[in-house]
């Protein structure tokens, strides 16, 4: 893809597109059209996601109001206590919560939320931004299901700055929140270009971004990272494999698009013998990594492939947070590229992903290594990565998806 084009698309979809709304839905029509552009069949798959409608959140402080967003879906009403901060959810920990309202450093995770409330926490308090940041911008945060498991409590998401003084202050806090839940819809993006065979490599990328993100970072850069593969893949099919290219929507809150995605093609799954999945790219600093949910000679390959094409990069057999966790959950061997930039280069989910953190010329590069292994891959008349997820994959994702503690299978 060239430079023109790539700016281009960075200029008309940077912007945000948070899950389940007209911004996102749009952005999965203007993929639509790239894909048509290349004379390449695309088409809109919707999937059905709890949404809310926020009428009221407030936190008080010693009666001061402190400025908050509500997390989305965990409920309404009112609850106060004293606050109490918790840097680390163990035994120790977990004796000083009871009838309290926990302050966290961390997200809300499935387990430490279910301790914390069976130790009888009464509510929570999360953060975000940076002290040193001018902004003082709140993240819209959510609740999901699969952490709440059907108990809710009242949870709000404040500034880091505002997040400092209340734990020098360990003040008495009033949560307060009003909202409807109901039903919505997010949105994939299927593009196919047929092989030579009935077996399939699918490419993934989310197109979602987060409330107060335009995501150019994370994550436009990976879906044209995808279209650029598409491009090449397409002057020379028919390919041996065919090739499925997921742009998946509602990543941000838990892998949703792709949950969905093989979900609903769970009997197609078994002619998908690999995913490729891209997650960032194209930042100006930073190095770029592969991290390979199948078996350790994909890390050779990937290794053996960088070195011919003198590129650098870190790889390593291990499970990502990012969609291709979803298609190793199932059965499908996954990659999952990305280019990890310095903090202090680029940061993600707030503001300031931004299109000056990235380059045209760095998405380019950076798309052209990947574009070229899996153009290897699709033309592989054995390809070189068994069907098989290890063991030590399995447990990872076991973990990822909190449906094991890790010391359970320590």
């Amino acid at each position: 893809m060239n430079l023109e084009h790539i700016q281009k698309i960075i200029e008309e979809a940077g912007h945000i597109r948070v899950s389940a709304t007209r911004e996102e839905y749009e952005t999965a029509e203007y993929l639509v059209r790239e894909c048509e552009a290349m004379s390449i069949p695309a088409r809109i798959e919707a999937f059905p996601v709890p949404v809310t409608e926020i009428h009221e959140a407030h936190l008080w402080a010693d009666g001061t109001e402190i400025p908050c967003t509500g997390y989305e879906l965990c409920g309404s009403g009112t609850v106060e206590a004293p606050l109490v901060y918790l840097p680390a959810v163990d035994a120790v920990g977990l004796t000083k919560v009871k009838d309290r309202i926990v302050l966290l450093d961390t997200r809300i995770t499935t387990f430490d939320y279910q301790d914390m409330l069976d130790a009888g926490a009464l509510g929570f308090i999360t953060y975000d931004g940076d002290v040193k940041w001018p902004d003082r911008d709140i993240d819209l945060k959510e609740l999901r299901s699969f952490t709440a498991l059907g108990r809710k409590v009242l949870c709000v998401n404040v500034n880091a700055k505002d997040a400092v003084e209340l734990v020098k202050a360990l003040p008495v806090v009033k949560i307060s929140i009003e909202q409807t839940e109901s039903e919505g819809a997010s949105h994939n993006v299927i593009a196919e270009i047929p092989g030579k065979t009935d077996e399939w490599i699918i490419l993934s990328a989310h197109y979602d971004s987060r409330p107060t993100s335009p995501g150019v970072y994370d994550n436009l850069t990976g879906c044209i990272g995808i279209l650029s593969i598409l491009e090449e893949l397409k002057k020379t099919a028919p390919n041996r494999y065919g090739i499925r290219a997921c742009f998946v929507g509602s990543e941000e809150r838990g892998l949703l698009g792709s949950k969905a995605y093989v979900r609903d093609h769970e009997q197609e799954l078994a002619k998908a013998v690999l995913n490729i999945n891209i997650d960032m790219i194209g930042a100006i600093m930073g190095r770029l990594v592969g991290a390979c949910s199948c078996e350790q000679s994909a890390v050779e390959l990937i290794r053996a492939y960088a070195l011919e094409q003198g590129v650098s990069i870190r790889v390593m057999q291990r499970t990502m947070s990012s969609d291709s966790s979803a298609f190793a959950d199932k059965g499908v061997p996954a990659i999952s590229f990305g280019k990890m930039a310095p903090h202090s280069q680029a940061v993600i989910h707030c503001r300031y992903d931004t299109k000056d953190v990235v380059s045209a010329k760095q998405i380019q590069e950076d798309a052209a290594f990947i574009t070229g292994f899996a153009s290897r891959l699709a033309n592989a008349a054995v390809l070189p990565i068994s069907r098989k997820i290890p063991d030590n994959i399995k447990k990872s994702l076991d973990e990822y998806f909190f449906r094991v503690r890790k010391s359970e299978q320590a």
